[in-house]
This record gives structure tokens, sequence and C-alpha cells, in this order.
């Protein structure tokens, strides 16, 4: 097993000299400078994040991370506790939207227990490396202990890293896990120092009344536990919970290893927020899918500062976002690559 440490200084700043070269590149290809706008910026980005001038894009798996949460007893979300290993047999059946979304983008679907409340049968295609029955009620107390934090973190390091050796070449954050919008929000605000009003979002639909105590649990959670905004970990230990710190450990290691992360909505923008402030260098590493309808989502993309490729009105997670913004990614690698220079094509350059 990796150590925090270890994995936190295994990760490089983006390779400067392929990134370079990547504009150099797109300045040659029969097209005006900069009129493929976002796309230009991302096949430059992903030069730097894997050093290589034609990065692969074959090779796509969308992570979901599974866990619950002791906070649901509080009332936070419109869903009760159980949806959360219901959908994650339903994950396993094919038949959820990330399912459809990742058929379309070839991409594999990767789910893994990492805290859901109840034992799941052996499934060949789930993962299941349960670090403890759910978190606690972070409303009376921390959600879990550091050990468990860290364990989580470990064990998204290690499904990453097995993915990575199978060929893996861009990962999707996906998630699951009933009431996590309100631990999303506790970190955010543990983090950013935001206001709680103003990163506290509706999540699963809860009406003006369950809005108003999901605040409220926020609040509570904040002023009970004293999370320590300088240790990422501890806010993750005290307010968070295990699917994001698995999510924590997805995002370490696939930049650790060079690997390009699309970021979902606002559960795995969450776990982007630990991850960045744990090494900073790994906001190079990441891709903002879309922006979520979830309020504190757009806290987190510009404390992180991320640009989303998407706006369509998304607030499901799963990794949906992530997952259909890899065509778009798959667009950026595959322009420098295929596409013919001024040279090549016998096109005259502008003068």
């Amino acid at each position: 097993m990796t150590t925090l440490d270890t994995l936190r200084d295994s990760i490089c700043e983006l390779d400067e000299a392929a990134m370079e070269s990547a504009l150099l590149r797109q300045a040659k290809l029969t097209k005006p400078a900069g009129s493929l706008g976002r796309l230009e910026e991302l096949s430059i980005q992903l030069a730097g994040i894997t050093g290589d001038l034609r990065p692969g894009t074959k090779d796509k798996a969308v992570i979901v991370m599974a866990g619950d949460h002791g906070v649901t007893a509080e009332g936070v979300s419109a869903y009760p506790s159980e949806v959360t290993s219901q959908m994650v047999i339903n994950f396993l059946d094919g038949g959820a939207a990330i399912n459809v979304l990742a058929r379309l983008a070839g991409a594999r679907v990767v789910v893994v227990d990492v805290g859901v409340a109840i034992p799941l049968e052996p499934h060949p295609d789930l993962i299941i490396r349960k670090v403890a029955l759910g978190t606690a009620n972070m409303a009376h107390g921390s959600a879990m202990t550091r050990n468990q934090a860290e364990q989580s973190i470990a064990v998204g390091e290690e499904v990453v890293r097995a993915e990575i050796a199978r060929g893996l070449d861009l990962v999707a954050a996906g998630d699951m896990g009933i009431g996590n919008t309100t631990p999303s929000a506790a970190i955010t605000a543990g983090l950013t120092g935001a206001p709680v009003a103003e990163v506290v979002g509706r999540g699963t639909g809860v009406d003006d009344t369950g809005l108003a105590r999901k605040i409220a649990v926020v609040e509570r959670a904040l002023a009970v536990n004293h999370a320590d905004p300088d240790d990422p970990i501890d806010v993750l230990t005290k307010v968070g919970g295990l699917e994001i710190g698995g999510l924590v450990g997805v995002i370490l290691g696939a930049a650790a290893a060079r690997v390009p992360v699309l970021i979902d909505g606002f559960i795995s923008s969450a776990a982007a927020l630990v991850a960045a402030h744990m090494k900073p260098a790994v906001k190079g590493y990441l891709i903002a899918s879309h922006l979520s309808e979830e309020v504190g989502h757009r806290v987190i993309l510009e404390a992180l500062g991320l640009r989303p490729l998407l706006d369509l009105g998304l607030r499901l997670g799963e990794g949906t976002g992530a997952v259909l913004a890899m065509h778009l990614v798959e667009a950026a690698a595959r322009i420098p690559n295929e596409m013919a220079t001024f040279g090549e094509a016998g096109v005259s350059d502008r003068t």
C-alpha cells in the first residue's frame, strides 16, 4: 500500500515542455489560431498531464465510489438511505443513467463499495473494499476516525492504480451515497470559508423546509467538530464521507500516474477540493466536466480555478456529467493527432 506522503510526493507539476510543443503544433494545424477554443486548451493540458503530444483516450473508465452517511438521520435527503445499496445493484445490472452514458462513451463502469451501510452480495463487477458500514452522524460528532478517512483514500488509490495497470487513459470520478451533498457542503464550507447557506443546495430535491434543516445540520456539524481548515484530512474525517475519501484517492492516484481526471458534480468536486488541499499540483490534472445545479459546486470550481466544459442543469452525480464530457476530451486529443498541418495539406498559411 502506498503511504499518503509517498503518494503526495509522487505528484509532479504539468510538463511545461510538452505543453509548449502542443501549443506550437496547434499553430501549424489547418485552422485559424485559437479557432477551436476550449478544445485547443484541453489538448495542451492533456499534453502537460501525460507528457505526450499524442495522448491516448481509448481506455476510459468511470470509478463510482459508494458509501452511506449517518447524517441522513437528520432528514437531509428526500430519499431513504437504503437507496444507496439499491442503486449499487442497479449499476451492476447496467440500468442506471451512468451505465447508459458510459456505454455511449465506450467507458467501463467500476463500482466500489467503500462504505455502504449493509453487506452486499459478491458480484463479479463489484469491488468490495468496505472501510465501515457508513459514517456516523456528523451532526453529533466526527463522521469517522482519521484512520478510516485515510483507509478510504487508500482504497481509491488502489482501485485506480489497478485500472491504470489495465491501460486506463482517462478516468471519471463518480459517486453514490444518499445524503452525500450534506458532507460535500460541509467540506466546501470548511475548506473555503464560504458561508454555509451559500454552499448547501437541495440535493435529491428537498423542499424549502428541508433546505433550511439541511443548512442548520451543516452549521451544527461544523460547530460540533471544529474541523481544521489547514488539515484537509481532518475536514474529511470530521464532516466527510467514505466515498468522498475514496474519490480523493482516485484523484491522487491518477495524478501520480499522469492520468487526466474528469471530475463530475458537487460530490466528486468536494473530493477534488480535499485532494488539491493535500497537494496543490493536483489541480493541473483536473478537468471540470460540467457545472452542477448544486449551488456549492460553483464555489468549489472557483476555488480550484476550473472552468466547466458543460452546463446542462445536471444534478444527478454517479459520474454522469464526467462521462458526457469524455466525448469532448477525446475530441481534444484527436485533433492534434489526426488533423493535417498547413504544410501536410498544401494549404497556404496566413501571411
